[in-house]
């Protein structure tokens, strides 16, 4: 086996690299074993990491125990949830930070192999993508899922995208102050990615469907022992894979991909993955483009709801079998042969995999539905594209024409919905929130909550050229492409265009004839940038649009 950190710690010539690791307390047979990063994300600024800390400490023990010589290094952890409104500019960018640090240190320092220790939104990404990059033997350990709350005055328990609900409820009176303080005081039970199909845990999902972390625990409660016991047994792990030469791009694959995208849209996935999926898909030469999304959705059944689509949450989804579970169930759909961190092939892996409650995983013969819960529109308002979560949304909406209602970022739709002017039948249109407009690409979670918390889900509809969190549910549209800030037809709406949305037919359309649209092309002028300078105004020249996965493309960091 390759032991590359042998050019670096052996021989004379290494005296000076293991004289500064000894300033750390290494010892000089710790340094003469396989160098391992420790990759982690814990912070204190974001509950599905802040226990991570605990959980390298099992890793570590794995790694020693097989012989390696584990060396911890952190990376950022920004939450989505606490990045709110001005912060929220600067989440999407964070996933490229991400995966430029991680693939820094692990070359700098010429580790062997790695155990990424993550959760969360763009964390999972980027270090999938800082995986690919450095291709060393890696194990990813995801922080698993906190504990939904048991709420005590009955009915289901909670989890955080209630909280985002509950403060539409409380604008719209149908909730007092003391019950408000109340759900926000105990909704979080525990540390852990929000118990919920938002995008940690479609990330989470997705990492195990691509083969990079152990089988059956990316559902794993982030409390319980069988995660710790998971995370022990990632780093033995890791040495098997050293001494077998089995590398990241040996794992994610084309094929390895595919089976992730079906994973994806079977079990109602967050509509992030399409920014996240054909990111890291670009990192080993391939385009993925969004119709190959759309059209595995429509080939793949939907075999679950969770939370915020249905009553159930990420622990009642793990207890029903979580990934393999669903992944057996679709098995014909697979690529089976793919490679896995267990040394194994996929199809090995789900050998006895079950399903032990069809109320929470549906029969590929009996599915939720008969396609997945994507969907890919086009039309004169996306030329290029946009995405809808169709699990998410109710039967009468997937069909609706209103009148646009027009704004030109998120503060001032949430302003025009604080003060009560929301109409049935309306279609709220927010721009300038895209990659380059925003810039960032925001997500517009608190709006997008704060429509089914006043009761407006089954009537108002919501498109944006930004993005939703994955744990959005409604008539919410997004990634519109092209985006208002490259001139896309959304920059050129006005209020009282008719829009039209036909989600079953794949359409996204603003009811204006050819020459009204070219006559307002000619007459459009782009918005003054809202960069404040510092790593937005480089993210803002360099990125790509949504359709491409918001990858920074001016110059090409492929091989």
């Amino acid at each position: 086996m390759e032991i590359r950190s042998k050019k670096t710690l052996g021989g004379i010539d290494g005296t000076y690299a293991r004289s500064l690791y000894r300033g750390c307390g290494f010892t000089g047979a710790d340094l003469s074993r396989p160098l391992v990063a420790v990759v982690n994300s814990w912070t204190e600024a974001n509950p599905g990491h802040y226990h991570l800390r605990q959980l390298t400490e099992h890793v570590k023990k794995g790694i020693i125990s097989s012989g390696g010589n584990p060396v911890e290094f952190c990376t950022i952890a920004p939450c989505d949830g606490i990045a709110q409104g001005a912060g929220m500019h600067y989440i999407l960018p964070t996933r490229e930070i991400i995966a430029a640090s991680v693939e820094m240190m692990i070359n700098a320092h010429q580790f062997d192999a790695a155990i990424m220790i993550c959760s969360c939104d763009k964390i999972i990404p980027g270090m999938l993508m800082a995986a690919v990059r450095c291709n060393i033997p890696t194990i990813f350990v995801t922080g698993g899922t906190a504990l939904p709350f048991d709420n005590p005055e009955g009915g289901n328990p909670v989890v955080a995208c209630d909280v985002k609900e509950a403060v539409g409820r409380y604008k719209s009176g149908k909730i007092d102050a003391t019950q408000l303080s109340y759900i926000e005081a105990n909704t979080c039970a525990s540390p852990g990615a929000c118990s919920m199909m938002g995008t940690a845990n479609t990330m989470a999902c997705i990492s195990e469907a691509l083969g990079i972390s152990m089988p059956g625990t990316s559902t794993m409660l982030a409390v319980s022992s069988g995660k710790m016991a998971s995370a022990r047994l990632a780093g033995e792990q890791i040495l098997s894979l050293l001494e077998k030469d089995i590398k990241p791009k040996d794992i994610i694959t084309e094929k390895s991909i595919q089976n992730a995208i079906r994973l994806g849209v079977s079990i109602g996935g967050s509509t992030n993955m399409l920014l996240h999926i054909p990111a890291l898909a670009y990192e080993i030469g391939l385009d993925i483009p969004m119709e190959t999304f759309d059209k595995f959705s429509r080939e793949t059944p939907l075999l679950t709801k969770l939370k915020p689509a249905s009553k159930y949450n990420l622990l009642d989804f793990h207890k029903a079998g979580g990934v393999p579970a669903v992944m057996n169930e679709m098995r014909k759909l697979l690529n089976l042969d793919t490679m896995t961190v267990t040394g194994k092939a996929t199809g090995e892996n789900l050998s006895g995999a079950k399903v032990f409650s069809q109320d929470v995983i549906y029969s590929i013969n009996r599915p939720l539905a008969f396609e997945g819960g994507i969907a890919v529109l086009n039309g004169s308002l996306a030329p290029k594209g946009a995405v809808v979560k169709q699990s998410a949304v109710v039967p009468e909406m997937l069909i609706h024409s209103g009148p646009a209602r027009v704004f030109e970022c998120e503060e001032d739709v949430r302003d025009y919905m604080s003060s009560d002017n929301v109409k049935p039948g309306d279609v709220l249109v927010i721009r300038n929130e895209g990659p380059k407009g925003s810039p960032g690409m925001r997500e517009l979670s608190i709006p997008a909550a704060m429509l089914i918390g006043m009761g407006l889900g089954n009537s108002v509809a919501m498109i944006t050229d930004g993005r939703y969190s994955g744990a959005s549910r409604g008539p919410c549209i997004g990634h519109v492409c092209p985006e208002a800030a490259e001139g896309g037809p959304i920059a050129i709406v006005k209020d009282g265009d008719i829009i039209d949305i036909d989600i079953p037919n794949r359409t996204l359309n603003v009811r204006l004839s050819q020459d009204e649209l070219s006559k307002r092309r000619e007459e459009w002028k782009p918005e003054p940038s809202k960069s404040k300078g510092g790593f937005l105004s480089l993210y803002q020249r360099l990125v790509a649009g949504a359709d491409k996965g918001a990858v920074l493309d001016a110059f090409s960091i492929r091989p």
